[in-house]
């Protein structure tokens, strides 16, 4: 499978527990971990060097098959390796803590027999601080241990053979015969002292942390298509929330490429306020007002920082920043640069004012009252919309060569007063603007149907005054902008359709954007273009499209950022949020469109 020593990205699953998250591919290989948390730096990176990134490799000795699952209703994954000697299964969690002393971040396997004798082996390479820094490598006990710093990982392993150094690396070797059982684990401390679990801790922990994923599965109400797709897409989001602040990243990684070889490369570890006004929209369908009350008050305390003006992006504890860095590793498969930090916090994308203000009313429409500080906070951010909507901008899909007067972002500025009025009629908002919001709404609304509109092409623009379209002008039917059923909704999608589609899925545009290099189809773009269809309508269109694109996930269910429509291969950050945002979002249409 793995090709100059990088398996496809589509090979990878995910595990997480509400702090950080791994990937583990499937020849057992955990390939990328951060510790302590999804932006710390990384401990395991050979996904973004595999000569130095550091990983724990688990695996049978001689040649294997495999297949995999998720246990039913969680994001505990499950593996099993075929040897022509016998079989073996690997349990993966990031465990949950419970309220005994336990380790900071544990990463849990057990290993069972389930047919014959299975030679195994196992490897542990630390690659602290993006493999940057050397570590201390030794022992507490009979216990390995790495240590970098206030950093510190522990190895305790249970008839799994007798691990030992070697170089840089910790190495065993272990045989499994049908019905017996070993256990490995990753316990990470980052300056505080490093617990070393006993056996029968690690594996209680592991058994409670099925059974929370299938309490939480459980709890969830969505009733429609494809529940099974929903799901796991929901489950994925809620791997994805950070659970101290409740924000989500975008992609637990970083710098996936979006092309081989190219350097279209960007840290996901941040949270974007479009993706949380998607994912607000995704919570509140699937029941999980917890989560979504949370979102939403990290989004609102994140945003008071800087009100009026409101950031593209934010970190987890709701800090600005986000300045780009690169570091020495080589890339996914020679794909270079690896950045850390992302360049478009400092950017002026005009569509998240849009963003926000839906948020703030879906969070209302969901019988969570806006209260009145918050109230205040939006007001004022609604008078600097009426400000600035004349601006250029980079856009939602943050291009470098900008700005330009994206038709997306006005749309999306429309959106925020439509929303500013809502709230206020409701009394949530201050009334004192609501006539400047009408009044600019209008003017909005003027422009993108005489400037944004192309007599030429039957569609709406990307940009104002140039014949082109992209893939963000599909949401206009979701965020209520002119009649779903109309012409004008109609003939955008078919331009869109014509001019970006590649087979079942769909590019964001096609023209410069000030960085080199190509691209694969987006996936959310192409779930856009799902929930475009239904909710103008053509019910039976986006039903078929729905099922090729659900076809498209990897083994477990599972999407990257972007796809190469022609080979399947995925591209860019994984698994990417927003598609799997888009998933649920592209449900929910066609199953509202097919009800009376």
């Amino acid at each position: 499978m793995r090709r100059d020593g990088y398996a496809p990205i589509e090979a990878y699953a995910l595990i997480g527990d509400g702090r950080t998250a791994a990937l583990v591919a499937s020849d057992g290989a955990v390939d990328w971990l951060c510790l302590p948390n999804f932006d710390s730096p990384s401990v395991a990176a050979a996904i973004l060097d595999v000569s130095k990134g550091g990983s724990l490799t688990l695996c049978p000795l001689e040649p294997f098959r495999v297949t995999r699952r998720y246990l039913p209703s969680t994001n505990v994954l499950e593996t099993t390796f075929r040897t022509d000697a016998g079989a073996v299964q690997v349990t993966d969690a990031m465990t949950l803590p419970d309220a005994a002393l336990s380790p900071m971040r544990e990463l849990t396997r057990v290993i069972r027999g389930i047919a014959g004798t299975v030679r195994m082996t196992w490897r542990f390479t630390p690659g602290f601080h993006y493999a940057s820094a050397r570590p201390r490598l030794g022992w507490r006990g009979a216990v390995p241990v790495a240590t970098c710093g206030s950093d510190a990982i522990a190895i305790p392993s249970w008839h799994a053979g007798q691990p030992s150094w070697t170089g840089d690396a910790l190495s065993s070797i272990f045989e499994v015969q049908a019905g017996s059982t070993a256990t490995l684990a990753l316990v990470s401390a980052s300056g505080e002292p490093l617990v070393m679990p006993s056996r029968a801790d690690v594996e209680r922990r592991l058994d409670a942390t099925i059974a929370f994923w299938e309490q939480w599965s459980n709890d969830r109400r969505y009733s429609g298509p494809w529940p099974d797709a929903v799901l796991r897409s929901a489950l994925v989001l809620k791997a994805l929330i950070f659970a101290p602040s409740g924000a989500s990243v975008a992609a637990p990684t970083m710098s996936l490429p979006e092309s081989i070889g190219g350097e279209r490369n960007w840290d996901y570890r941040f949270c974007w306020i479009r993706d949380s006004n998607f994912a607000i929209s995704a919570l509140l369908n699937l029941g999980c007002y917890a989560e979504a009350e949370s979102l939403f008050w990290w989004f609102m305390q994140a945003t008071a920082l800087t009100e009026p003006e409101v950031r593209v992006l934010y970190q987890l504890d709701g800090g600005l920043g986000g300045k780009e860095q690169v570091l020495t590793l080589s890339g996914y498969r020679r794909s270079a640069p690896v950045r850390k930090g992302n360049g478009a916090a400092g950017q002026n994308q005009l569509d998240i004012y849009g963003c926000l203000l839906e948020t703030a009313r879906l969070y209302s429409d969901g019988h969570r009252r806006v209260d009145a500080d918050i109230g205040a906070i939006l007001g004022r951010i609604a008078d600097h919309v009426c400000r600035i909507w004349r601006e250029p901008d980079s856009g939602i899909w943050e291009v470098r060569n900008g700005p330009f007067h994206f038709i997306h972002s006005k749309v999306m500025c429309w959106v925020a007063l439509d929303c500013a009025v809502q709230l206020a009629e409701r009394g949530e908002m201050p009334a004192r603007s609501i006539a400047r919001w009408r009044t600019e709404a209008r003017a909005i609304q003027n422009y993108v149907d005489s400037e944004g509109w192309s007599p030429a092409l039957g569609s709406y623009r990307r940009i104002a005054g140039e014949d082109d379209v992209d893939a963000s002008l599909l949401v206009l039917p979701t965020v209520r902008f002119g009649d779903r059923h109309g012409p004008r909704i109609r003939g955008t999608i078919d331009e869109i359709v014509r001019r970006l589609g590649d087979g079942d899925t769909v590019r964001r545009y096609i023209a410069a954007d000030g960085v080199p290099g190509g691209e694969g189809s987006f996936l959310n773009c192409s779930f856009w273009l799902v929930s475009a269809l239904a909710r103008s309508g053509r019910v039976d269109e986006a039903t078929g499209l729905m099922d090729r694109l659900l076809a498209r996930a990897n083994d477990v269910g599972l999407y990257s950022e972007e796809i190469d429509a022609a080979t399947g291969a995925f591209l860019g950050n994984f698994p990417q949020a927003l598609v799997h945002l888009a998933l649920i979002d592209a449900a929910v249409a066609i199953r509202d469109a097919g009800q009376p």
